[in-house]
């Protein structure tokens, strides 16, 4: 059910046309149910069931499905006076720039009121305009019916079924094209991967220092301990190295000292490369990593081998993208 608003009712300053809006909307309930009644009763079949079943109700009944034009003309006339009404108040408020747009506009209303054939269940588009101008005053919600959550979900799901499918068939096509070698990759190639080597160079130089100080300086003592320790393994299982002990009076000696200053260097290096690759001296580095992979020139075989990488790096990246698109949201909303 709607949830009226009445603060927003109030200070809205249309409180009369609402509640016309509100009095319409249920002679149109009405209006509608009575034709749907009318036309069901319209069979023989009901009207002998209701004979056989309910006389009083088919002795009531008869007189007004003999009269039901009379009766429907009664809402119609109803129906174009509250037209007619609106029609003018828009003329002196200037709601359009012509007078004449009003009944273009609301073209749905007149037609709606023609009391033949189908054009009676036109009046339903009235109820639909009425709902919208209330919720789109903020008089009532419409976004939190049952009905609208409804129709909302099923809307939505449809729709990312649809999209998720089209986008996927243009993905298999693009991968298609890529497969083939056709100017599509060439255009990929030239025209986006290598006039952006700077700035792909600029982005991994920017990834990897920011990798390198959030893993690297608050393990730097841990990983120090542990290169110490690796080297002391090697060293002491160097056959070469293990002969030193055999010297007389300094072997020990000279085998500690050297294990120590192997352990200090190689752990230096590595700190060293690491503060490098942490600190804007990478970009140098990156950079020709990058021209290596996407280079101005290069040989016959070489640029095979290229656009095989090439390739291989953009189809397993629209995969990603297709495999992200056929995750079905509504599905887990459901």
């Amino acid at each position: 059910m709607f949830t009226l608003n009445r603060e927003n009712l109030r200070k809205s300053h249309q409180l009369i046309w609402f509640t016309v809006d509100f009095l319409m909307l249920g002679l149109l309930i009405i209006n509608l149910a009575f034709i749907i009644f009318d036309s069901i009763y319209n069979f023989a079949g009901v009207q002998n069931l209701l004979a056989e079943n309910a006389p009083p109700v088919q002795e009531f009944y008869q007189p007004i499905h003999e009269n039901f034009l009379f009766y429907d003309l009664i809402f119609v006339a109803i129906f174009l006076t509250e037209f007619v009404i609106r029609w003018l108040y828009a003329i002196k408020a200037q709601v359009y720039q012509r007078w004449y747009f009003y009944p273009v506009v609301h073209w749905y209303d007149l037609i709606g009121c023609i009391p033949a054939g189908s054009f009676r269940f036109l009046r339903i588009l009235r109820v639909f305009s009425i709902v919208y101008r209330l919720h789109k005053y903020n008089v009532i919600d419409v976004t939190q019916t049952r009905t609208f959550q409804f129709f909302a979900f099923y809307y939505d799901a449809f729709m990312e079924e649809l999209s998720d499918r089209i986008v996927i068939k243009v993905l298999s096509g693009v991968q298609g094209e890529i497969s083939r070698g056709a100017p599509f990759f060439d255009r990929i190639k030239h025209d986006i991967l290598f006039p952006r080597r700077a700035m792909i160079a600029d982005w991994i130089s920017a990834r990897v220092a920011d990798a390198t100080i959030e893993s690297y300086e608050p393990n730097r003592g841990a990983l120090r301990t542990y290169l110490e320790g690796r080297v002391d393994v090697a060293l002491q299982q160097n056959v070469e190295l293990s002969r030193l002990r055999a010297l007389p009076v300094l072997g020990a000696t000279i085998q500690e000292a050297l294990e120590e200053a192997v352990g200090d260097i190689v752990a230096s290096v590595i700190h060293q490369l690491l503060d490098d690759l942490a600190a804007t001296r990478n970009h140098g580095f990156i950079e020709d990593i990058v021209n290596a992979f996407l280079p101005d020139e290069t040989t016959q075989d070489g640029e095979q081998v290229q656009n095989e990488a090439l390739k291989n790096l953009l189809d397993e990246i629209i995969e990603a993208v297709k495999r992200q698109v056929r995750v079905k949201h509504w599905r887990q909303e459901l």
